[in-house]
């Protein structure tokens, strides 16, 4: 088994905790789901967001996955002028099998565009 680290992004559609909560939440599902995961298998989680972003934390998503012992944190982007507006990003920290290469990062909709060299 190795620790293993998985990217993954998502942009929102507006600044609202609710929508956070559902979009984070589907890409932290996705990560789990396609390097076949569970929340045992995580060791922590490093969310970043947008400046744009300051409805909620995404961590709380998280946790309303049923994510209460894994240490998270959030910190905010840089401020880069053309940079993608409302996007979470999110890098997470797994004991697998998986072998690097095999892991599957996670962009979803237009983030993809952010890491071509990675997105699955």
């Amino acid at each position: 088994m190795a620790v293993r680290a998985v990217r993954g992004a998502v942009q929102l559609d507006r600044d609202e905790a609710g929508h956070m909560d559902e979009r984070v939440g589907e890409l932290l599902t996705a990560v789990l789901e396609r390097n076949e995961l569970v929340a045992d298998d995580l060791i922590s989680i490093w969310f970043t967001a947008t400046p744009d972003l300051h409805s909620d934390f995404p961590a709380a998503a998280a946790r309303g996955l049923g994510i209460v012992d894994v240490p998270l944190i959030c910190a905010q982007e840089l401020d880069i002028d053309g940079a993608m507006p409302r996007v979470v990003r999110i890098l997470v920290h797994v004991e697998t099998y998986l072998a690097r290469p095999e892991i599957s990062h996670v962009y979803l909709g237009a983030t993809a565009t952010l890491r071509k060299d990675i997105a699955q």
